[in-house]
């Protein structure tokens, strides 16, 4: 089976894993503030503003509290998007209001924001989709101007940037994903970036029960004969991440240059094949002083039947395709069945995703293309 994504470990990883195995220290220690500093370094961020945690669901959750989102709020969002964007709305009880998108990168304009704020909206969440920036310098503007929070998504945009600026910072709050498909991983991770100083180390606070020191040591320190006593600002969870797979992230971020350079030139193959195929469409070249993580790759179809024949199609010859995400405005318990988000509608019933992760070879990838293009001959959809 060709896959969509997986994951690229190996014996660097096992070593490093193994490394902290005979250290004793299996928890959150050195190893996870080593990763937390070489990520903001990678950034260009202090690492005082990141902290490594258990996912990027929990980021998001996390940064909800922080903003005091709450009932009567509302936060615009895409809807083309996971479902722990939508999740982490309802479950501090505001309103998610979704937006529609860009037609050619799939990400939300300044302007399909701006037609769905109102006084109530407490916060914008955009999602890099893909690993495309999208227009975030103008959304960072526009939320700056209105008084509003900003929250990144940038799950799967661990080295995206827009004018020499990585995705992840231009708002309030960023969050990355390491889980075990994006491009790099610590199995279940994520990173938490915080703009405000103080807001960060609430958030480091809040990410492990309240308490203000994470170890006992630190405690002794300040009081030598009561290092077991502890007391709380406020009422956390335990949402750290840990030595083992802080160091895995370690390693995973050293050959992040090398999984993004192959998968540009995987998605530069994909185009080179796929340009000009009639009824097919490949996503359009990035703008000046943009980088993608190139995570996805998508393909358009003029129709829903044709682009469920393809995956169909490839399926049955093992090439494993798939659309991420399912448009949240569909789904009943958010709320919003009746908006109106007619291009992410489009999308969601024509674009299919090809494998495009950096194992892949280039044989893998030429083989897939011409199955597409032969899935799409074969209902007809390319006329002479």
């Amino acid at each position: 089976m060709i896959n969509v994504t997986q994951p690229s470990v190996g014996a660097e990883e096992l070593a490093a894993i193994s490394a902290v195995f005979d250290s004793k220290w299996l928890g959150s220690g050195r190893r996870t503030e080593e990763f937390e500093e070489q990520f903001a370094q990678h950034l260009g961020v202090s690492a005082e503003s990141l902290l490594f945690l258990n996912s990027a669901t929990s980021g998001l959750f996390l940064a909800a509290e922080l903003l005091g989102i709450g009932p009567g709020d509302e936060v615009v969002l895409p809807s083309n998007g996971f479902i722990a964007n939508a999740n982490c709305v309802i479950d501090a009880g505001a309103r998610p209001v979704f937006c529609d998108i860009d037609d050619g990168v799939l990400n939300p304009r300044a302007e399909d924001v701006v037609k769905v704020l109102t006084p109530r909206t407490k916060a914008v969440m955009v999602l890099h989709y893909g690993g495309y920036p999208g227009e975030v310098e103008k959304i960072a503007a526009l939320c700056a101007e209105r008084g509003v929070a900003l929250i990144e998504d940038a799950a799967v945009s661990v080295a995206s940037s827009a004018g020499g600026r990585m995705c992840g910072t231009f708002g309030d709050f960023g969050i990355w994903s390491f889980d075990a498909r994006k491009v790099i991983t610590t199995g279940d991770g994520g990173m938490l970036y915080v703009r405000d100083p103080e807001v960060a180390r609430r958030a480091r606070r809040l990410a492990y029960h309240g308490l203000e020191d994470r170890s006992s040591f630190t405690t002794a320190a300040k009081s030598p004969h009561l290092w077991w006593s502890f007391d709380i600002e406020g009422i956390g969870r335990r949402l750290v991440g840990n030595d083992m797979t802080a160091a895995m992230g370690q390693v995973q971020l050293r050959r992040l240059p090398e999984f993004v350079g192959r998968r540009r030139a995987i998605a530069e193959r994909y185009t080179r094949a796929l340009s000009g195929v009639p009824g097919v469409r490949v996503p359009p070249p990035l703008p000046e002083g943009h980088l993608s993580t190139h995570y996805f790759y998508w393909v358009r179809f003029d129709t829903q039947a044709v682009r469920d024949g393809v995956s169909e199609d490839l399926l049955a010859r093992d090439i494993y395709t798939s659309w991420r995400y399912y448009p949240l405005h569909r789904v009943p318990r958010y709320g919003a069945t009746d908006a109106v988000l007619p291009v992410t509608d489009k999308v969601s019933d024509t674009a299919l995703l090809l494998p495009a992760h950096q194992d892949l070879l280039d044989e893998e990838v030429d083989l897939v293309a011409r199955e597409v293009v032969e899935a799409v001959e074969a209902r007809g959809a390319i006329r002479g």
